[in-house]
């Protein structure tokens, strides 16, 4: 396959020069010709929106940098949209991608979106939009492989109902700003993702569905490492659409500040037969945060909330938990609806230190609801609880078929706490 240059298309690595059109014309040209590989090479080259297309990959050698304008003039408006309600200032991104095969990003170089919050939300934009860097949409055979993904001034990346999708060794630094979440995989199938590092301000990697007819299935996850200011993993929140077939294994979280695993089903559909083993743990205060119950996420939710139809078959297993770092909000937390409980949940082989000082008032401590009137328009989080958790090790509500087989929960500190409260919970094994 032809391989085609920027810079002989006219794109300057100063640093300076804005190349959308030349980034664009060697796209373009490539696409014209069959398709190839469009290389970056040394340097750092300024850019606005690019689109890619079928059969092109964007390669970026050593030393070379894809750099995100700093100007939202230089975005395009033609990207598709944010999903989540209430959130169309991170409708741009730099990258973009629709109806295409055959795609892929790699190289050792970087992407870097330059979006500090010096520069967005910035001063010629009353909308305060904050470019994504990047979006694909109803794409497939997607290979985005070895580069490092820097600096967006929102997230890092989405991905809509797409498929086929492998990400590999990539590193994704995401502090510059707010939601800076790392991959978010939306009503996406048959996803990989191996081998990568995530240091993100908001959660690393998203599973989500914002259509009833675009599920999310057959996900895998290996291999990496969490670092995040909120989040982990969460699977959930958009949740129009079923999850099944997902597995997370051989991982390490580390300082997350809200949850490693945060898993929510809030939307109509189905959440189903997942595992995750092999993980290690520290400095998180939840290792895994659930709930299921009703709330409106997408942008395109009606005004009638979706009946709870099902959140079951979960294992979890091996893992290995250090929250003594955390504070006394610490707790494994699975929390149904009253009529809707979570459904055969399975706890395998888990250690977890936690930092102990419960009091007796939190071990008598009332959790509220997770409703829909209560919540209002906040998110089903912690702090909704509106207490602290009253058990240093699990705390379960509204669950049916809980097995819990060699787990062990201690404190660094005396904890007035028991380790497991179970509130209508039913078929309790161990």
């Amino acid at each position: 396959m032809q391989d085609y240059d920027i810079r002989r298309f006219g794109a300057v690595g100063d640093g300076q020069t804005v190349n959308t059109a030349a980034v664009q014309g060697a796209i373009d040209r490539c696409h014209a010709d069959g398709g190839g590989t469009v290389t970056v090479a040394q340097g750092r080259y300024v850019t606005g929106t690019i689109y890619l297309k079928s059969h092109i990959h964007l390669h970026l050698d050593p030393g070379a940098a894809l750099l995100g304008s700093t100007r939202i003039a230089d975005y395009a408006t033609a990207t598709h949209r944010q999903m989540y309600k209430n959130e169309a200032c991170m409708d741009r991104c730099l990258i973009f991608a629709r109806d295409a095969e055959g795609i892929g990003i790699a190289g050792a170089g970087t992407i870097d979106g330059q979006g500090d919050r010096t520069s967005f939300p910035n001063a010629d934009d009353p909308q305060r939009n904050r470019p994504m860097l990047i979006r694909f949409v109803n794409c497939s055979n997607i290979r985005l492989r070895d580069v490092t993904l820097a600096r967006p001034a929102s997230w890092t990346s989405a991905w809509l109902y797409c498929s086929d999708i492998a990400v590999d060794g990539v590193r994704i630094h995401s502090r510059a700003n707010d939601n800076g979440d790392g991959l978010d995989f939306d009503g996406c199938t048959d996803v990989r993702v191996s081998n990568c590092a995530f240091d993100t301000s908001d959660d690393s990697i998203c599973l989500q569905t914002s259509r009833v007819d675009r599920p999310c299935r057959d996900i895998v996850i290996s291999n990496c490492t969490f670092c995040s200011k909120w989040a982990g993993i969460r699977i959930g929140l958009l949740s129009c659409g079923d999850f099944e077939n997902v597995t997370v294994s051989n991982c390490v979280f580390r300082d997350i500040d809200d949850s490693g695993l945060k898993i929510q089903m809030c939307e109509g559909a189905e959440m189903r037969r997942m595992v995750f083993a092999n993980l290690v743990m520290a400095s998180v205060p939840r290792p895994v945060f659930m709930t299921f119950c009703q709330q409106r996420a997408c942008a395109d939710a009606p005004e009638e909330v979706a009946p709870l139809k099902a959140l079951r078959d979960m294992l979890f297993s091996n893992i290995l938990v250090d929250s003594t770092a955390c504070g006394k909000d610490s707790a494994f937390i699975f929390i149904g609806s009253p009529g809707h409980p979570i459904e055969n949940i399975t706890l395998r082989n888990l250690t977890m230190t936690a930092a102990g000082g419960g009091t007796d008032q939190d071990a008598a401590a009332e959790l509220a609801e997770l409703d829909l009137e209560a919540m209002g328009d906040h998110w089903p989080e912690y702090a909704c609880l509106g207490a602290t958790v009253p058990a240093h090790g699990i705390y379960a509500r509204h669950v049916r078929g809980l097995s819990l087989e060699q787990v062990t929960f201690c404190t660094a500190t005396p904890d007035r706490r028991p380790a497991v409260v179970l509130v209508d919970v039913a078929a309790v094994g161990n």
